[in-house]
């Protein structure tokens, strides 16, 4: 009888232990996809002692090894940088795919921003500015990207810098050609707005800052004790940066947060390099 007893009594908490595992949540199988993002504004080439030297410029990209980068200021074929394509030249010495947007034909070549990515380059979408005030016309280029399966838009853009109410148009624009994009978006480049300004305040109206998003946000939700130590963020002059005008932006609808962020110092550029490292799909991200 004593045997039978433990039989059944067994035979009950095997039961009841089985009833608990079922009723465990299962483990989310999607895992967050991370990616190095920078923003450059590479002055075509020129560096803080005049000089042209893309080796240089490529130098400071493979050295933080980026998956994607936004391009501001980039010649192919113009007279002032040899008439070497530097995109094409760029690519090769990065070992990147890349994609040219032409936003104003420049002494006999083409000037624009471009995108270089450590992954192929899907699809492409180059939009021009509808500012005619400003001599340089001005426009965005959004890149489709596939990362670990997931595609991932980015976008880089290079605004007016004269006229605040010039950039805030742009801005617009910018917003504007990039409302029916479903999948994660990510837009980086040099908008000429310091943090006040009113092209940064509307990208901030939809978009987070990864700069401020890590220098507040994840102290408030206690994620971490105190607030890293990032500094000003400063990236304009290269020499003595005192101007924070180079932004990466992620889209507050998407699953996109910033684990670190970093300002690379070099003189290749008159502009100095914004870094980030995002994590795509995590579902604690900063709000």
């Amino acid at each position: 009888m004593l045997r039978v007893f433990k039989s059944i009594s067994f035979a009950v908490l095997l039961a009841l232990s089985l009833v608990g595992t079922s009723a465990r949540p299962a483990a989310r199988s999607a895992s967050a996809h991370k990616i190095r993002v920078m923003t450059y504004n590479i002055h075509v080439g020129v560096g803080m002692d005049k000089k042209l030297d893309l080796a240089r410029i490529a130098k400071v990209i493979n050295d933080q090894k980026p998956d994607l980068v936004g391009l501001q200021e980039v010649d192919r074929g113009v007279e002032r940088t040899q008439r070497i394509d530097e995109i094409v030249d760029l690519a090769k010495l990065t070992r990147m795919d890349y994609a040219f947007a032409f936003n104003l034909k420049y002494q006999g070549g083409q000037y624009g921003v471009a995108i270089l990515s450590r992954q192929r380059i899907l699809a492409t979408d180059h939009r021009l500015y509808k500012n005619l005030r400003e001599a340089e016309r001005r426009g965005f280029i959004r890149a489709e990207i596939s990362i670990g399966g997931l595609v991932v838009n980015f976008v880089t853009t290079h605004l007016d810098y004269q006229y605040e109410d010039g950039r805030v148009f742009e801005a617009q624009q910018l917003l504007d050609g990039l409302k029916d994009v479903k999948e994660p978006l990510i837009v980086v480049g040099d908008f000429n707005d310091v943090p006040s300004g009113g092209a940064y305040k509307l990208m901030k109206e939809s978009f987070f800052d990864s700069w401020t998003q890590l220098l507040y946000g994840s102290w408030l939700d206690g994620s971490q004790n105190s607030p890293p130590r990032l500094g000003q963020g400063f990236t304009y002059p290269a020499d003595k940066p005192t101007k924070r005008i180079d932004y990466i932006f992620t889209r507050q609808s998407d699953e996109i947060r910033p684990k670190r962020a970093w300002i690379v110092e070099t003189l290749a550029s008159d502009h100095v390099p914004v870094m980030a490292e995002l994590e795509i799909g995590s579902q604690n991200h900063l709000r």
